[in-house]
């Protein structure tokens, strides 16, 4: 008797820890799908929000000083395209020649770039007098006038005022597409990225021309 008695007090004690595995399970998986649930209205009003944010951009101050900043740059960029054309032809050094060439063609790409940038917003390119890049590329001719041709002097100037509108270039893209990027205007971002990559590495390249002849050419004038 004893044996039964403790025999079925043991299939009781099993069945109740079933019933209550199965309801502890039960909860865990309704408190999972909640949770999954949540998680999935809170990242949807997110995706709501964010697309209404951009949505409203367009309007806002921030979003037209981001404007007024491409069309400063659009502008100094077709400016720029014209004044490379006159430094290059002042310079003495063939390397330094052939950087700024390339340096034109660059250019000539950016303001077609900037062209896709304001198409990728729905505008319609427009330029703004840069004041920055017209004093730079004023500060070039300057340089131009102020030293003899065909010395390694003048391509060292050179140099100096082209790193100048680099400098200037750099701060401005980076600028630019940081706005882009929290304004949700990711072609815009990603264009103006490329660019920007371009800028510094024309930077590097008149750092190493600098560098690896033309000061000490000067120097030695």
């Amino acid at each position: 008797m004893a044996t039964r008695t403790q025999s079925k007090s043991r299939t009781g004690n099993n069945q109740s820890q079933s019933r209550t595995t199965g309801r502890s399970a039960a909860n865990s998986k309704s408190m999972s799908t909640s949770r999954s649930s949540s998680s999935r209205t809170s990242s949807s009003s997110r995706s709501r929000s964010s697309r209404n944010q951009n949505e409203d951009m367009p309007n806002s101050k921030f979003h037209q000083l981001f404007l007024d900043q491409l069309k400063d740059m659009y502008w100094a960029e077709k400016a720029l395209v014209k004044a490379l054309g006159k430094m290059q032809k002042a310079a003495t050094s063939e390397e330094l020649m052939d950087a700024i060439a390339h340096h034109q063609e660059q250019t000539r790409e950016h303001v077609t770039r900037l062209e896709r940038v304001f198409e990728s917003l729905g505008q319609t390119p427009k330029a703004k007098k840069c004041p920055a890049m017209e004093g730079l590329i004023a500060e070039g001719q300057e340089c131009i006038d102020d030293t003899e041709e065909d010395t390694a002097v003048r391509d060292a100037g050179l140099i100096i005022c082209s790193q100048k509108i680099e400098h200037y270039e750099i701060s401005t893209y980076g600028s630019l597409r940081t706005l882009a990027g929290r304004m949700g205007h990711e072609d815009a971002a990603r264009l103006l990225e490329q660019t920007l990559n371009e800028e510094k590495e024309t930077d590097v390249l008149l750092t190493q021309l600098a560098e690896s002849s033309i000061n000490e050419e000067a120097a030695a004038e």
